[in-house]
């Protein structure tokens, strides 16, 4: 039987479309939050409010393009006018990128940067007020074991989530007075369609690229989505209420050989 631990709360998941954003909604949603779910991709956030709705909820959607400033103060307003308060943030929306950096381009760059560690900024800047005004809550940033350690090929990617990682830990300490709580995942490869993704950068099957994944953790497979939507719910949760700046690696291990 699921444990409710995120009862009564108001919960908004940017990425919510499909992968670990997707599950993240799903497991909140079992959890007792309501969810709103976000994405640029409207018709992929309608199928998973659809998908964690049920008798008595009240889940919504919102288009979100997080690289825009004033489309999160829209999406905000729609959640202070519909739910009156947020007590939960999950910044997950982001984009994969795998390519050596003599072959990457200064729009690769700035495109990266703008969507994984801008629209995480831009979360954080005008979530932390939301959830001050509600008497405080948690943020929760999803970043990448590629901000752990060096991968080849991902310099770019490596650095817009490393950015993740530095904005999490500076802004727990500058909205703990607000009783805000701001902590960061950071997953190795996870079966999504960004790892599709990664293997047809890499040039190989998803297959391929899977298996040689899973050889890098001291845990036998790979992660799923429902381990990172696990730790997530942990951190959102009251059973967190003393927990910020921290980091979990959902990576099996993989990062304590190699960091």
């Amino acid at each position: 039987m699921t444990v409710r631990r995120i009862e009564g709360k108001i919960a908004m998941v940017t990425g919510g479309a499909a992968g670990i954003g997707r599950a993240i909604s799903q497991r909140l949603a079992a959890e007792g939050a309501t969810v709103v779910i976000c994405d640029v991709d409207a018709l992929g956030a309608h199928e998973t409010k659809e998908l964690v709705s049920g008798p008595g909820t009240d889940h919504h959607h919102v288009e979100l393009d997080v690289r825009h400033e004033e489309a999160w103060e829209s999406a905000l307003e729609i959640v202070r006018r519909r739910y009156g308060r947020l007590d939960v943030l999950v910044n997950n929306a982001g984009r994969p990128y795998r390519r050596a950096l003599p072959g990457s381009s200064w729009d690769d760059w700035q495109d990266l940067m703008t969507t994984n560690a801008g629209g995480m900024f831009l979360g954080m800047k005008h979530g932390a007020s939301a959830l001050a005004a509600a008497g405080g809550g948690a943020i929760v940033n999803i970043s990448s074991a590629a901000a752990l350690v060096g991968v080849p090929n991902m310099t770019t990617y490596s650095a817009a989530k490393g950015a993740v990682r530095a904005m999490s830990r500076a802004a727990a300490a500058e909205f703990a007075h607000a009783r805000v709580r701001v902590n960061s995942i950071y997953p190795t490869s996870v079966p999504t369609a960004m790892l599709a993704s990664d293997a047809e950068d890499t040039g190989v099957t998803t297959d391929e690229f899977a298996t040689a994944a899973a050889a890098l953790s001291p845990l036998p497979g790979m992660a799923s989505v429902d381990d990172v939507a696990a730790a997530t719910i942990y951190l959102a949760s009251d059973e967190a209420q003393f927990v910020t700046g921290a980091e979990i690696a959902i990576d099996g291990g993989a990062t304590s050989l190699i960091g």
